[in-house]
């Protein structure tokens, strides 16, 4: 072989080699794009029925889940917003238990590690034993939560700093306002577990949806059927108010729509 023919012959390997390179690359940069779709995709299904479940009175969702269920799904009238709001997102659930007097500066830090663990979307579902007059959250709390982008929170006990809450838009419904701290007095026992809130099972991840009419929690293995079902309910009750304002009549437009 010459050292033209050797040339030659060199600079179709290279040209080989860089060529397989290439294509490594790019299906190594192709893998890497599929991987990495499959979790935002499931992240934007999960938003998009979130984002249903807003635009959905709490009303319809409370009929529906007790149509297909048959059991009473919303919290009672105790459990009051502090200003007028409305939202859903996926349950995080909390629960402190008493224990009174103690000095344990490490009682509560279980709490506060998954505050700081919180995803976006989050609903914090909190119960605090015998807690209607003590304050289970407030303002530092309540902070925390906005700016990782949580929906609101739901207070089986009382909250505080409402001024702070107010102030940053961010949504709590409680038993009551009160002035009262839970440190000293109480203790983490657990995040994402079942709890009972004001007497209705919540387990970790299930749908919380709230407005001016209260609160209502959507187990997550139903939360597509009872959607469907309450933006049914909600388009036939929606249309039966120009049929009553026309007729002036509630009996011609349940007539018209089966819906009351």
């Amino acid at each position: 072989m010459n050292k033209l023919q050797y040339l030659s012959l060199s600079r179709k390997s290279s040209f080989a080699i860089t060529g397989i390179l290439f294509m490594c690359a790019v299906w190594q940069l192709s893998s890497n794009l599929l991987a990495q779709s499959s979790t935002p995709s499931q992240l934007n299904e999960s938003e998009a029925l979130l984002d249903r479940y807003r635009h959905v009175e709490v009303a319809s969702v409370s009929d529906a889940l007790e149509q297909l269920t048959g059991r009473k799904m919303y919290l009672s009238h105790k459990m009051q917003a502090i200003f007028p709001t409305k939202f859903a997102g996926f349950a995080l659930t909390v629960k402190l238990s008493k224990d009174e007097g103690n000095k344990d500066p490490g009682a509560l830090s279980g709490m506060l590690a998954t505050i700081d663990q919180g995803a976006q979307s989050s609903v914090w579902v909190m119960v605090v034993e015998d807690g209607a007059d003590i304050a289970g959250m407030g303002g530092l709390m309540g902070t925390t939560m906005s700016a990782r982008g949580y929906a609101g929170a739901i207070i089986d006990g009382g909250v505080r700093d409402v001024g702070q809450l107010r102030k940053i838009g961010f949504p709590v419904y409680a038993t009551g306002i009160v002035p009262s701290t839970s440190v000293g007095h109480y203790r983490f026992a657990g995040s994402n577990i079942p709890v009972s809130c004001d007497g209705v099972e919540v387990r970790p991840g299930d749908i919380v949806a709230a407005d001016g009419d209260g609160v209502v929690i959507v187990p997550r293995a139903k939360a597509g059927e009872v959607l469907a079902l309450a933006q049914e309910m909600d388009f036939k009750e929606h249309s039966m108010y120009s049929i009553i304002e026309k007729y002036k009549s509630i009996q011609e437009a349940v007539k018209r729509f089966g819906r009351l």
